[in-house]
């Protein structure tokens, strides 16, 4: 049983990575894949991009749909004869921040939604106690210009938390740019 965290920035190759990974450890493993998918096709630039994302993957992985319960959508799918791989982590972070359709201040402070807490620490508790491999995408969004607006900052400053916690639970960590590989923790996967 294996964690692996693939991140990069946007249009990085990093899902394509994943799923080539999914798509070995399945093959080597005889395990079946299960892809949880974090984004909501609210509008017609989602619904291309899931498309997309869709149209890559073997018809014979399962896509569960899950914007928000992460945790407890791991706890009931991860199983050792399983392979999830879970897209991605800010999208489902954004959905996250946004769930109360509350506006935010454009300057001062930021209170997120009461799900946030709640989901983040299901998710991470549940990522500890997988019964089998995961692997987990998300982006790469604090290493650029400081954004201006209050909720601008407060998502990358708590993707970059989001991503430093999940990167201590796994045994792989790799960052891909330009469709390319960088091994940060563990064993090239």
């Amino acid at each position: 049983m294996s964690r692996s965290l693939i991140f990069g920035g946007a249009r990085s190759g990093k899902s394509a990575y994943a799923e080539q990974l999914a798509l070995r450890l399945s093959a080597e493993g005889g395990k079946q894949v299960i892809y949880l998918a974090t984004a909501a096709a609210a509008d017609s630039e989602m619904q291309q991009r899931i498309v997309h994302h869709q149209s890559r993957r073997p018809t014979d992985w399962q896509t569960i749909e899950q914007t928000t319960a992460l945790g407890a959508a791991i706890q009931e799918y991860s199983q050792p004869e399983t392979i999830l791989l879970i897209d991605c982590l800010t999208v489902w972070l954004s959905n996250l921040l946004f769930s109360e359709n509350v506006e935010f201040p454009e300057v001062g402070q930021i209170t997120p939604p009461t799900l946030f807490a709640e989901q983040r620490s299901e998710m991470l508790n549940a990522l500890e106690q997988a019964k089998g491999d995961v692997i987990l995408v998300s982006n790469e969004v604090g290493m650029g210009i400081v954004p201006m607006g209050a909720i601008s900052r407060w998502f990358v400053d708590e993707a970059g938390r989001l991503n430093q916690a999940v990167a201590a639970s796994c045994d792989n960590v790799v960052w891909v740019a330009a469709g390319l590989p960088l091994f940060f923790k563990g064993a090239p996967c």
